[in-house]
């Protein structure tokens, strides 16, 4: 018996609404609409185009209901740390700010001023690596500097929330969001109210927590009936996209290591418990929730972001520009030993991305880039050199060899990528699957269905259904 399951996929820059039919033992997607996501720049601030993406999402399931399709289910998976605030009538009281904004530089500090919290006690309760992007940062500046809509709100929910809530009319905060926030207890997987207490964050705003695999809600009746759709369930799948991509990604064994590659890279290991202690502190790993209880122990490294800005302004110039052509010319470029720092402030949100670079280059590196090719090679080398340095770290925190690495995303794509990667890092690489979030955002909408019954049977149903590609470290 054939089934039918939407996955709604929103990364940084684009938002899709893919389709995948299970036939019971392979699963074909195929994409029915695609829409952009830029962040957009207002009066100094990023935000979030909330309202515009969910009319994106009404007119992808408008073109599933004219095809007369019986959908089984649905499932939404988003970035993580955004968030945005209802009122006490279920009404968005704004637009939420992007996560390129900087409104959480200088949180971590203030924090620590205001409280007398270190860092280190903060991360000894939610196990996250310290980024100024990250919700709890974000929230603290809304505290302190746009308290007016705190006290307005009755409710917080993070980007996939609020796109079910829009859907469904119910209120739930998704654990694998949740645990990208810095505001859960790693450990006891619940909200760790006491340390938002003491930071003056009021949790009433906080929801229900639902773990992936649990029915949503359904599909409310003004949807339905302004979409031509039934009453689909819309479940809870792995909400945060990189939870669901290492849903989907085959490990070959419990030293193996994912990279989920896109417009970020995270890079880790699957874990039964949270590993957290000094060492982990002072790597910065982080300890986020996945499915069916496990945890990812991981690294945030900026992964494709700077070469698809790149693209982004060449292909403004010259339409015939796209990925295959930069990751060309990067691979016979002559400048190859220069390598930016993809995680340095100037590459979070620049208006020109290639004067970002080229000017990192001279001023921190003492070279000058002539070409695009070098250019781009110089966004690949230092990409590359953070899985390394992330792999290291991961071999000393763990006191285990890491025995390959899966990668899976939009970066499988890239053979000049995934080569440089092997030869780097030393370590075999297999990738694919190509769409992994959609297809672990898929399998638990299966799970929650009863068509498999655990995640174990969802990556055998991956191998079976995609193409994995191996590398050999040259």
């Amino acid at each position: 018996m054939k089934t039918v399951h939407l996955a709604f996929d929103f990364g940084a820059s684009s938002g899709r609404l893919m389709l995948g039919e299970f036939d019971g033992e392979r699963l074909s997607i195929e994409e029915v609409h695609r829409f952009p996501n830029e962040p957009v720049w207002f009066n100094g601030r990023y935000y979030l185009d909330f309202l515009r993406l969910f009319h994106e999402m009404k007119a992808g399931l408008k073109k599933v209901a004219l095809k007369g399709t019986q959908v089984d289910s649905m499932g939404i998976c988003t970035w993580g740390v955004d968030f945005g605030f209802l009122d006490e009538q279920g009404h968005l009281l704004a637009n939420p700010v992007n996560y390129r904004d900087d409104r959480g530089r200088g949180m971590l500090e203030e924090i620590e001023e205001d409280t007398g919290l270190t860092l280190q006690e903060i991360y000894n309760i939610t196990g996250n690596q310290f980024m100024t992007l990250n919700t709890l940062f974000q929230l603290y500046y809304d505290v302190k500097y746009r308290p007016h809509l705190l006290e307005k709100a009755d409710a917080l929910l993070f980007t996939p929330d609020l796109f079910a809530y829009a859907l469904t009319g119910q209120k739930y905060n998704e654990y694998t969001m949740a645990s990208t926030s810095q505001m859960l207890d790693a450990r006891q997987k619940e909200w760790a109210v006491e340390l938002l207490e003491k930071l003056n964050i009021p949790t009433r705003l906080l929801q229900p927590l639902v773990m992936p695999g649990q029915i949503w809600g359904e599909v409310s009746r003004e949807v339905q009936e302004e979409v031509g759709l039934g009453p689909v369930p819309v479940v809870a799948v792995a909400s945060h996209d990189t939870a669901s991509a290492v849903c989907a990604t085959p490990l070959r064994s419990r030293n193996s290591a994912y990279l989920s590659c896109g417009t970020w890279s995270l890079l880790g290991v699957e874990l039964t418990e949270p590993l957290i202690n000094c060492e982990s502190y002072e790597h910065n790993f982080t300890n986020e929730g996945g499915v069916e209880g496990t945890i990812r122990y991981l690294k945030n490294i900026v992964g494709l972001w700077i070469i698809q800005r790149l693209k982004r302004k060449w292909s403004q110039t010259d339409p015939s520009i796209g990925y295959p052509e930069i990751s060309r010319a990067a691979r016979e470029a002559d400048h190859i030993a220069c390598a930016v720092d993809p995680n340095h402030e100037s590459f979070i949100a620049p208006f020109d991305m290639e004067e970002a670079v080229l000017k990192y280059c001279q001023e921190r590196l003492g070279q000058k880039p002539k070409t695009r090719g070098e250019l781009a090679r110089a966004a690949y080398n230092g990409i590359v050199l953070e899985y390394k340095r992330a792999i290291e770290g991961l071999e000393k925190t763990l006191n285990r060899e890491v025995d390959c690495i899966n990668l899976v995303g939009g970066g499988t794509q890239d053979e000049f990528l995934c080569q440089l990667t092997a030869d780097l890092t030393g370590k075999p690489v297999f990738a694919g699957p190509v769409e992994a979030s959609v297809t672990g955002n898929i399998l638990m909408q299966l799970q929650a269905l009863g068509r498999i019954q655990d995640v174990a049977e969802g990556r055998r149903l991956v191998e079976r259904s995609c193409q994995i590609k191996e590398y050999r470290p040259n």
